[in-house]
């Protein structure tokens, strides 16, 4: 059988290629993205394939090719023999690319025809919408302890001590803004603090809740409090990460 009609589509990752790649090769990890209880993946070329969709189809399918952490290829058909593809009746090739933001995963899938690649647009578009949000947020297990490290930098009067947060928590080019502050890299955020602190003495910012955590975008509510506890501010930051973990970009949004 020809397999002449390929659907093609990526997605940038906010997570290292290694953690990206685990969710092709691990049972665990393939189900949290695609599949349910019962998926399994046998990561080696000629082992099993078997997806387990919410709805209760089957996908089967057999390793082709397994190159750590750069691709990843199999056969794919369905077990009801009522749906559009047949067990070995397509070919699914994931490749994942490094980039700064992360990593692009690319998914080609062919076909044997255009009713048949059509079919499957929208449903791709869902899995690797998925995979993005469920790789990222496995990478970022950390981030809240990192946004509050971050947060602690704000009302870190110790200078040194101010600075080593700012370092841990953030990238070299960190970007900050607020209706107060626009900064480029650690050093010039590490010297808003400062002029915070002068203006504001013994203030401190810290987490309000849980933080929503979004493909590698947090918004997390915060709250100003000075020396006798009493809050002098509220507002909430939009907060991008690198795949590293660290902060990236931060945009605040300060309460009326």
């Amino acid at each position: 059988m020809s397999l002449d009609f390929p659907l093609e589509r990526s997605v940038l990752v906010c997570a290292q290629r290694s953690t990206v790649f685990r969710h092709f090769t691990e049972p665990r990890c393939l189900s949290a993205w695609w599949g349910a209880e019962g998926s399994s993946v046998e990561a080696r070329p000629g082992g099993a394939v078997r997806i387990v969709n919410p709805g209760g189809s089957r996908v089967l399918g057999e390793v082709v090719e397994l190159v750590e952490p750069s691709r990843f290829v199999f056969t794919y058909g369905y077990e009801d023999p009522a749906r559009p593809i047949p067990p070995g009746g397509s070919r699914v090739t994931f490749t994942l690319d490094e980039r700064e933001a992360g990593t692009r995963v690319s998914v080609r899938h062919d076909v044997a025809d255009a009713k048949t690649r059509d079919l499957h647009v929208a449903g791709w578009a869902y899995q690797l919408a998925r995979l993005a949000n469920v790789a990222a947020k496995e990478q970022l297990t950390g981030a809240t302890g990192t946004i509050d490290r971050f947060f602690a930098a704000w009302g870190e009067e110790d200078a040194a001590k101010r600075a080593s947060l700012v370092r841990e928590t953030t990238t070299s080019g960190v970007v900050f803004r607020d209706a107060f502050g626009a900064t480029e890299g650690p050093g010039e955020l590490e010297a808003h603090m400062a002029a915070l602190q002068a203006q504001m003495r013994k203030v401190s910012i810290a987490r309000d809740g849980e933080p929503r955590l979004c493909q590698g975008t947090a918004i997390v509510a915060w709250v100003v409090k000075n020396a006798e506890g009493a809050t002098r501010g509220r507002g909430e930051d939009v907060i991008d990460f690198a795949p590293d973990g660290r902060i990236a970009r931060v945009v605040g949004f300060w309460a009326p």
